[in-house]
């Protein structure tokens, strides 16, 4: 069984409710129906009932009538979920008709409906960029208690089974936080290992990238990952963490060794965190395309419950394995 499958046999055996605000996007429509299908989670669709049933005609799928759909318009907790947004903005200067207004937003409502415990976890942004997702996401779900910075990871299953954990490797941060300091560095290599055993399902060696290995070199961003790897050890005690390490020396064996003698990591790691989002982003691009990777993500970490950012070229098949794996990170929070 390949670590997609066990992704979805993970959420088929912990059932979550899954919400997609963006009910009237035709992939997500089509997403819904085979995730349905597929029993990976219990499907709320937000949008139109009637557009959402007319689409559903038009493009023959056979479960959209057996899926819940909330109306953000006109559904039986409208007033419920506008008393919240305005309770929890108020301090913010938010008028209760601006609350009534933004509760009509699908966006707003997915988040709404998970703070009070009516969804598990949401997956959008195939029609929406990534800051409109995450803006509501931020001002209702807030972040972990501990935690102050979202991040995104990606699980890089390579077709070289001699690297990582037989072939599978998580990078982080390549999508959310351009220039963490030593403090949300940390807190992003913890997140990332709890990601990894969450959604990939084996125990984290965490590597800290630089180009410095082991006071190779003198800088203040190598300084910023010294200090990044000492916290984050400190945060979680039972990970396996370590750096600063420069690339090679966190993945081969031998460099490893002569780079860094005795440490447990070098050269065996299988989680990989940047200094940066940009040495992040290009990496992760550079092995996906170079190396013919498949990279699945990013899956955002962090937040107090999973909420995850679809790119707007995300395919239907994008849209399936993303509701899996958000049904694996609520089953696991």
């Amino acid at each position: 069984m390949n670590l997609l499958e066990q992704i979805k046999e993970n959420a088929k055996n912990n059932i979550k409710r899954i919400v997609l605000p963006e009910g009237i996007e035709k992939r997500t429509l089509i997403a819904a129906d085979q995730a349905f299908e597929e029993k990976l989670a219990e499907i709320i669709l937000i949008g139109n009932p009637d557009e959402i049933k007319k689409m559903a005609i038009e493009n023959n799928l056979k479960n959209i009538d057996k899926i819940k759909i909330v109306d953000p318009k006109n559904h039986e907790k409208k007033q419920q979920y506008v008393n919240l947004l305005f309770d929890l903005r108020k301090s913010k200067g938010l008028t209760i008709e601006a609350a009534e207004k933004l509760t009509e937003d699908p966006l707003y409502l997915g988040v709404l409906m998970i703070k009070s415990g009516d969804a598990d976890g949401e997956v959008a942004g195939a029609g929406n960029a990534t800051g409109d997702v995450l803006r509501p996401a931020f001002q209702i779900v807030k972040t972990l208690p501990g935690i102050s910075v979202v991040s995104g990871a990606f699980v890089m299953i390579l077709k070289d089974k001699e690297f990582g954990e037989d072939g599978i490797m998580v990078f982080a941060d390549c999508a959310v936080h351009p220039n963490p300091t030593a403090s949300e560095l940390a807190e992003i290599a913890v997140m990332t290992g709890k990601t990894t055993r969450a959604i990939a399902g084996f125990e984290p060696r965490i590597a800290m990238l630089s180009f410095s290995t082991k006071g190779s070199a003198k800088h203040e961003m190598v300084d910023k990952v010294v200090e990044a790897t000492k916290l984050a050890k400190q945060m979680a005690p039972d990970m396996q963490i370590d750096g600063e390490l420069q690339s090679d020396a966190a993945i081969i064996p031998s460099i490893g060794e002569s780079k860094a003698p005795g440490s447990k990591i070098a050269g065996h790691a299988n989680v990989l965190v940047f200094p940066t989002l940009e040495t992040g982003n290009i990496a992760y691009k550079l092995v996906q395309r170079i190396a013919h990777v498949e990279a699945i993500g990013p899956v955002l970490q962090g937040m107090a419950a999973p909420i995850n950012d679809l790119s707007r070229g995300c395919s239907v098949s994008d849209i399936v394995n993303l509701i899996a794996i958000t049904a694996n990170q609520a089953a696991n929070m």
